[in-house]
C-alpha cells in the first residue's frame, strides 16, 4: 500500500478515494476463501489497493499472492463496486471511499500461506455457513455474489 500510505503522509486521516480489487476464491467444494484480518478482526476477501501503472487485474493476483500464498491462474470479472456503502473508517482512522473491481477466481495453483503482517487465519467457508463479522466493505460485494448465485 505504498501509494496510499505516501499520501496519507500529505492529507491524514481525511477521505480518499481508494482504488483496488479483491478476490472471490473458491475451492473444487464451491466453498469461499476468506481471510481474518488483523485490522478490524474480521473475515474478508484477499484484496488490496491499485498501486501505480498496475492493472486492476494485476493488483487482484499480487495481493491474493501476498496475503494467502495462492496463484491465480484466471480470473472472470464479477463486478465493480463504489458509492457510500463502500465508505470505510479504518480503526485507525484513515477514511475511503472504495472503489472494487471484483474477481471469481476457481483456477488457482499453490498452498495457504498466512502473511502474518495482514492476516490472523485464513479459511473456506460454505456459502451458506459465513462468519457473521465479515469485513464491512466486503459484505456488499459478498451478498451480490451470493444473491445472484440464487438467481441462477
Amino acid at each position: 500500500m505504498g501509494y496510499i500510505m505516501d499520501l496519507r503522509k500529505v492529507v491524514g486521516s481525511r477521505p480518499l478515494i481508494m482504488v483496488g480489487a479483491c478476490v472471490i476464491l473458491l475451492n473444487k467444494n464451491h466453498e469461499i476463501l476468506l481471510q481474518l484480518r488483523k485490522d478490524n478482526n474480521c473475515w474478508g476477501l484477499a484484496g488490496g489497493s491499485l498501486e501505480m501503472g498496475e492493472t486492476l487485474e494485476q493488483v487482484a493476483k499480487r495481493e491474493l499472492w501476498e496475503e494467502t500464498g495462492l496463484v491465480a491462474n484466471k480470473l472472470q470479472l464479477f463486478n465493480v463496486f463504489s458509492g457510500e456503502k463502500f465508505y470505510y473508517k479504518y480503526p485507525h482512522g484513515d477514511e475511503v471511499y472504495n472503489v472494487v473491481t471484483a474477481y471469481i477466481c476457481n483456477d488457482y495453483d499453490g498452498d495457504l500461506v498466512v502473511d502474518e503482517s495482514e492476516v490472523q487465519a485464513l479459511s473456506f467457508f460454505d456459502l451458506n455457513s459465513l462468519p457473521t463479522n465479515i469485513s464491512p466493505p466486503d459484505l456488499p460485494i459478498l451478498q451480490e455474489y451470493i444473491n445472484k448465485l440464487k438467481y441462477r
